[in-house]
């Protein structure tokens, strides 16, 4: 049976980014996680109920629209890797949600090559973050403070590097939105 305690965002919603070649892991680890913890996952692409492939090739058929998605209705944002962010950052509706999760100061939790989302959304100015090191230059012109480690929490911002650091990435993007939750009640 589970209890509160195993269920920690009971009553809370997450909104998780997908697109064509999103880093497998990087979505469905989260949503798993999330889910497991109470949460209820809503995973958004470009089109409603439409399939989109992983980069290994795992499927995701997404549950909403990005363009019918406000922040109002979730507690936080997840935005995976992949090749995914670097299509979904060119479009205007993807930068004006995360700048509305951003304003109401919900977690936004960025993995991998993710951060490039909030990077175009330009939410990371001054802000402590890690992502692959891949995107290190982008994160660093964007204003953001560069550290290498497994996970880097600042203020509303939960952001790890690769595949390997989602487990710690889950557990801080948990606590984030509970001691979140916390401060709303």
């Amino acid at each position: 049976m589970i209890t509160a305690e195993d269920a920690p965002l009971r009553g809370q919603s997450v909104l998780i980014l997908t697109g064509d070649i999103y880093e497998d892991l990087e979505l469905w680890y989260p949503k798993l996680r999330l889910e497991e913890a109470g949460a209820r996952v809503v995973v958004a692409g470009p089109l409603a109920d439409t399939h989109y492939s992983g980069k290994h090739g795992y499927p995701c058929v997404s549950d909403a629209a990005i363009d019918q998605m406000h922040s109002e209705s979730f507690d936080a944002l997840v935005v995976p890797g992949g090749f995914m962010p670097d299509k979904l950052r060119r479009d205007a509706i993807v930068l004006d949600l995360v700048r509305s999760f951003q304003a109401a100061s919900k977690p936004i939790a960025a993995i991998c090559h993710g951060g490039w989302i909030p990077i175009s959304a330009g939410v990371y100015r001054g802000v402590q973050v890690t992502g692959s090191p891949g995107i290190k230059d982008d994160l660093v012109n964007a204003g953001a403070i560069y550290t290498d480690a497994e996970v880097v929490v600042d203020q509303n911002h939960i952001t790890s590097r690769r595949p390997d650091d989602l487990p710690a990435f889950c557990r801080a993007l948990i606590q984030v939105m509970v001691d979140h939750a916390a401060k709303l009640d």
